[in-house]
């Protein structure tokens, strides 16, 4: 039996949408990719049984008033009902004790819903001198270094201590919540992944390992086969 991996979407004047390049990574490792819809209520402890493993894509911005800030300048467009879903479903999902990957978007929510916070803006909210963390480069090219944490989880999947990424965010992770561990960091020290220490595979990484994944980026391939194998278990 192939893992049914469930799909997190977006929702737009009232339509669902989702990158092809998740769906095409769960089918490039047997998975059957299941677009899940932005329900909240009693559909969300029956989804989670369903499902083998939870993939949270990326996407748009999340609402601050869920980790007690209120919305600041540079904030984008959030959608409340994801927001929602997406918390709901993955405290249920850690709760089953099934895989989790976090992309992007998908990392930062899945901290939020377990107690982490974020900067709404990087550029305007954490000092220093900070990357390009947007990147004007095609999506499957690596942008800047991600920094491994020596003995994670992350370290074990990729072996490397250090690997190219690609970049499409200016929000980012700021405290962790008890029971994770950040496993990634660029140069500038913003966190780029960070794992649960109490699960087998909740993982969440702020770059986008799907889109590198058809020029054959050996850290990517590495990810989604150890979270497929997560799932199939």
């Amino acid at each position: 039996m192939k893992a049914i991996i469930g799909v997190s979407s977006n929702v737009k004047e009232d339509l669902l949408s989702v990158p092809m390049s998740n769906i095409r990574a769960i089918k490039q490792f047997g998975g059957i990719p299941l677009v899940l819809p932005n329900l909240v209520g009693e559909e969300i402890e029956q989804i989670a049984e369903t499902i083998d493993g939870l993939l949270l894509t990326g996407g748009g911005d999340i609402d601050p008033t869920l980790f007690d800030e209120e919305p600041l300048p540079g904030l984008g467009n959030i959608v409340p009902e994801r927001d929602e879903f997406e918390m709901a479903l993955i405290q249920k999902m850690l709760e089953l004790g099934k895989p989790i990957l976090g992309i992007c978007r998908g990392a930062q929510i899945m901290s939020i819903a377990v107690g982490g916070d974020m900067y709404q803006d990087i550029y305007s909210q954490k000092g220093g001198s900070l990357l390009q963390h947007d990147q004007q480069a095609p999506n499957w090219h690596g942008s800047h270094f991600v920094e491994v944490t020596a003995g994670s989880l992350l370290h074990k999947i990729v072996g490397v201590d250090k690997f190219k990424v690609n970049s499409y965010h200016h929000q980012a992770l700021r405290n962790m919540p008890d029971g994770f561990i950040v496993s990634g960091v660029a140069s500038d020290g913003v966190i780029e992944s960070f794992e649960s220490t109490k699960h087998p595979f909740v993982m969440g990484v702020q770059w986008h390992p799907e889109s590198l994944l058809p020029k054959g980026d050996a850290s990517s391939l590495a990810i989604f086969e150890a979270f497929m194998n997560a799932c199939k278990k």
